[in-house]
């Protein structure tokens, strides 16, 4: 009886095991060079510190060249107006979601969260589960473990980041969204984090360049931004 018993749980692992390697093949599929892909979408291996793993695209476009979608910080869906009266968690002076002030917050709301939630985040929404908003302080990081210099990728100009592995990451200059105008295509990148800018929180922090350099800046909350993911191991 107990032989037959295991016979059957034995049978029944493996048919688990089976359908473990097969949902993760379909959604995960990662070469023997480091880059891979997950739910349709590629990342690249820069071999840094962390092991992040960058998407190749932006949030909304099918190469690394398209601009891609806008979206504000902390929302999820396009829109045709970005500005402080459309804006999903309040206004300026008057937040009611992701606030650490209370000069800050409508009628002096505070929560303390300083990163977006996985519900409020563009790239998780969009994309599948593993991938998210880079923080600030992978941005940073990209931003030190590589060369950059301004170049211009199927008639797209921006700035290719080479890393000591010899992988590369192109980041198109996609501008800004503000009311119902695209500024500084072409001219400027802006890419969101997911980290909040504590002292002043109706901005987050974005990664910013132009030909002759990048950074990270705070800016503003409601302005249509790009989104440029990573996967989480």
């Amino acid at each position: 009886m107990k032989s037959i018993i295991m016979q059957k749980l034995t049978k029944t692992i493996a048919a688990l095991m089976l359908a473990i390697a097969v949902v993760c093949a379909a959604g995960c599929k990662k070469h023997n060079d480091g880059n891979g892909s997950y739910n349709g979408h590629d990342y690249i291996d820069l071999g840094l510190p962390s092991g992040t793993l960058w998407a190749t695209c932006n949030v909304g476009a099918d190469t690394p060249e398209g601009y891609g979608d806008y979206f504000a910080w902390g929302e999820t869906q396009v829109k045709y107006n970005y500005d402080w009266n459309t804006y999903h968690y309040g206004g300026m002076h008057h937040l009611t979601k992701y606030c650490s002030s209370p000069s800050y917050g409508y009628n002096g709301f505070t929560d303390n969260l300083t990163t977006l939630q996985p519900k409020d985040d563009a790239a998780k929404a969009n994309w599948g589960r593993k991938w998210r908003t880079p923080t600030k302080e992978q941005w940073q990081e990209l931003y030190n473990n590589t060369t950059s210099q301004w170049t211009e990728q199927n008639g797209v100009e921006g700035r290719m980041f080479t890393a000591a592995n010899g992988a590369s990451l192109f980041l198109p200059a996609t501008g800004y969204r503000l009311d119902r105008n695209l500024y500084g295509a072409g001219d400027r990148g802006f890419y969101w984090s997911q980290s909040l800018c504590t002292d002043s929180p109706n901005g987050a922090w974005i990664f910013y360049f132009l030909s002759i350099n990048f950074n990270l800046i705070e800016d503003m909350r409601c302005q249509g931004v790009s989104v440029r993911p990573v996967c989480e191991n």
